[in-house]
């Protein structure tokens, strides 16, 4: 378990963190239009807010968007706010963002401490309560996103690193086969890159790795998947609940995107800079095998066919 009390809080530039808060998105679940006026009049002016007017509205929300805090009210129409809260605790991409409660009956409290709540507001509320608590939480989240930053990115491509990999995938690969769902692993290899650092110099190389790195997380569309450089030239991507269809679809964008930065390669018969890859899903994978050898063994096949190209 990784031990942040080992990074030191000097390295977090607090001078930068009022804009860190400014750009930081509160999701307010609330279904009384008078609240959710008052409630954005609070906080719109210091940080991002969105609105959903009920549990479900939130749900879909979620499902491509990871808030930096959520305001739920517990009463609603609908799935209440403790049967809501549930809900987003159970997807990954959500399971540490803080969740404040906003309720009118003191009997609710140990449901907020059990499903997850960070803390509660009871009504009728003050703007100072209000503005102080979700600043408190939100500041709490922006040093430890800087520290996490300073574990688990990788400092020249500036995507995650090894480490994170490491253990995102095992915990993935774990809830995936309790709940009986599927994922998907990508292996992608830079094609040539040592003879592209020969004749090009390592500036250059470092420079294609920043841009490839990039490349490959702008055409992941969904908060939930994530790639990392998992050494050298070579990078993981991980989609969560994924089957094989969806994984061709990202690969093949990937691949195309790629192509389309026209980095000249004079090695590569294409003359540009091109990557391999390899596609395994855990429910592809014969008597649930390692999924990641699957994969890498898939980027083989991809290298020794020709190169841009990937193999499934």
């Amino acid at each position: 378990m990784l031990n942040l009390s080992t990074v030191e809080f000097s390295d977090i530039n607090n001078d930068t963190l009022d804009d860190d808060l400014s750009r930081m998105n509160v999701l307010i679940i609330e279904d009384q239009l008078l609240n959710i006026h008052l409630l954005e009049a609070i906080l719109s002016t210091h940080f991002m807010t969105q609105v959903a007017m009920s549990g479900e509205e939130a749900i879909a929300y979620c499902q491509n968007t990871t808030p930096d805090l959520i305001l739920l009210d517990i009463q609603m129409g609908g799935i209440d706010g403790i049967e809501t809260c549930k809900h987003l605790k159970s997807l990954p991409h959500l399971k540490d963002i803080p969740v404040i409660f906003i309720t009118s009956f003191f009997e609710h409290e140990d449901f907020c401490w059990e499903v997850g709540g960070v803390d509660f507001i009871r009504k009728p509320f003050t703007n100072k309560t209000v503005f102080n608590r979700v600043k408190a939480h939100l500041t709490l989240k922006a040093q430890r996103d800087r520290l996490l930053e300073l574990v688990f990115l990788d400092s020249l491509t500036e995507i995650y690193n090894r480490r994170y990999f490491d253990i995102h995938y095992e915990k993935i690969d774990l809830n995936a086969k309790r709940n009986k769902s599927d994922y998907a692993l990508i292996v992608i290899d830079i094609d040539l890159f040592k003879q592209f650092n020969d004749i090009y110099g390592h500036l250059e190389g470092d420079r294609a790795l920043k841009i490839v790195a990039q490349t490959i997380k702008d055409t992941l569309k969904r908060p939930q998947d994530f790639v990392a450089r998992y050494g050298g030239e070579e990078f993981a991507v991980v989609l969560p609940y994924t089957d094989l269809k969806g994984a061709i679809l990202v690969t093949e964008n990937i691949i195309k995107n790629i192509a389309a930065l026209n980095i000249e390669n004079s090695a590569s018969l294409f003359k540009h800079l091109s990557v391999s890859g390899g596609v395994a899903t855990l429910k592809s994978s014969e008597d649930h095998a390692d999924t990641f050898q699957i994969a890498d063994d898939k980027l083989y096949m991809s290298k020794q066919s020709g190169r841009n190209k990937f193999s499934y």
